[in-house]
């Protein structure tokens, strides 16, 4: 076996194949033809000297084989890529790529930040996913971008995590609940009430049930959202009250379409972090624009 026929686009190919778990995704995700996809992972198959699939029913799985060569392909994708960044280096900052993986929630905030410093660096080329925590702490598991941007830091990884913004949590309601309008609503006149929440695992989410377990109050959970949006359009419906960050709530404030309710104890005060794995070595890119959130956060 000789691996040295191998070529960078097989490899490529396999690692997608392999993370789609499907020759079909793999091929619409990569813009080819079945057909083609299938050949180059036969003749790499065949480089190897050993099948790196097998099909069971209608799933395919990667054989011994062909995990080893995944996690090898990671392996090379990685130094390829701090290859890029080192090439980059010598070039200064306005030179290479930044990849960002933002909390939902900061979609509000951190796009903005974002567009004012590609205008800034226009020759840095900037790539940005946006998803719950979940997925961001999976991502960050598995190191697939330079920094991660979310609420509540991660408690069981080896991280830098260093905070930037205030992310202050208000309680909202719809505008004819008769709460309105009242002042210094004691936590405890909250028990019975309907609340929204996020998916479990949600950083808001822990924030609130912290503060109101701290003052003995066990919040009613009427319904579980996956989307801030959607928490929103339920609220204004009538079907119960919501913590979210303030942040995401300034149109609907603005237009009345949401009130936030004087409870004592709100707003929780939350910090928006840049959290990193620790021992990874940024990028001009990256360290740019770190800066940069630094510089103009609001």
């Amino acid at each position: 076996m000789s691996l040295r026929h191998a070529t960078l686009h097989q490899l490529r190919i396999f690692q997608a194949v392999a993370d789609h778990s499907s020759f079909a995704r793999a091929a619409e995700a990569l813009h080819l033809s079945p057909p083609t996809l299938s050949l180059q992972v036969k003749q790499l198959s065949e480089t190897v000297g050993q099948p790196l699939f097998e099909q069971l029913g209608k799933k395919i799985y990667l054989t011994a084989a062909g995990r080893t060569l995944a996690e090898a392909c990671r392996d090379i994708e990685s130094r390829l890529e701090q290859l890029s960044q080192d090439l980059a280096a010598l070039q200064g900052v306005e030179r290479g790529s930044l990849k960002l993986a933002i909390l939902t929630t900061v979609k509000y905030t951190v796009p903005k930040l974002l567009g004012g410093f590609c205008a800034a660096h226009p020759g840095i080329d900037v790539a940005m996913v946006v998803g719950n925590r979940e997925n961001l702490l999976q991502r960050l598991a598995a190191n697939q971008d330079d920094l991660y941007i979310m609420g509540q830091p991660p408690e069981q990884m080896d991280v830098v995590c260093e905070d930037f913004a205030d992310n202050p949590l208000v309680l909202v309601a719809p505008p004819n609940h008769p709460l309105v309008g009242q002042q210094h609503i004691a936590p405890r006149q909250l028990m019975n009430q309907p609340f929204i929440f996020r998916e479990p695992g949600s950083g808001t989410r822990l924030t609130a049930e912290k503060f109101f377990a701290s003052q003995g109050v066990v919040l009613k959970n009427r319904l579980e959202v996956g989307s801030n949006e959607a928490i929103k359009q339920t609220v204004a419906g009538g079907l119960g009250l919501a913590v979210l960050s303030a942040t995401t709530v300034v149109a609907e404030l603005a237009l009345g379409e949401l009130v936030q309710l004087d409870v004592e104890g709100f707003p929780l005060i939350r910090r928006w972090h840049v959290v990193y794995p620790r021992g990874k070595r940024l990028s001009p890119a990256a360290l740019a624009f770190k800066e940069w959130l630094y510089r103009h956060r609001p």
